[in-house]
């Protein structure tokens, strides 16, 4: 049954590659104005993630770090080279999807199910959202996860809004 689901797994994404280099989804993160009172501190105002017809629903850097503030698992589908030329965001976990042909890493759906549990919220980063998306569509629908959030504008998004990164160590 296992190896079944696994093959279902790969026809599915190789219908879902094609789409990983389509369309962008921006989001907008605000920062309210401090007022004479809030001379400290700004609040951040993050919106709710935005649902996808896929089953996973997009997010900004500013929910993703709300996220991970409540625990959320991030999962960073990276290859090994691209975390160690940008490094990764503190707490992330490195697991690579597509292999440089672009077929999926035969390790990774084991890995993942042994670290994230269908009902458990997961966050997938990459480098610009294109290939998160296509991950988060195929875990959320052939695997049922249920809370399943893409990061949309990825660890170039991220390190662009001069947010933190850690070296990435084996």
């Amino acid at each position: 049954m296992k190896i079944m689901i696994k093959y279902t797994m790969v026809i599915a994404l190789s219908i879902l590659l094609p789409a990983c280099g389509s369309g962008t989804n921006t989001q907008a993160e605000t920062a309210p104005a401090a007022s004479a009172q809030q001379t400290s501190t700004t609040t951040k105002t993050v919106s709710a993630p935005i649902p996808q017809s896929g089953g996973y629903s997009n997010i900004n850097n500013a929910q993703l770090e709300q996220l991970m503030k409540k625990g959320v698992t991030l999962v960073d589908i990276r290859l090994q080279e691209e975390w160690q030329q940008t490094g990764i965001i503190k707490g992330s976990n490195t697991l690579t999807f597509f292999t440089r042909t672009g077929r999926i890493n035969p390790n990774f759906m084991p890995e993942f199910t042994a670290l994230v549990k269908p009902n458990q919220p997961v966050a997938f980063i990459c480098r610009t959202g294109n290939r998160t998306r296509s991950a988060s569509q195929a875990i959320a629908k052939q695997l049922g996860y249920k809370k399943v959030y893409n990061v949309t504008h990825g660890i170039t998004g991220w390190i662009g809004q001069k947010r933190p990164v850690v070296a990435y160590k084996k």
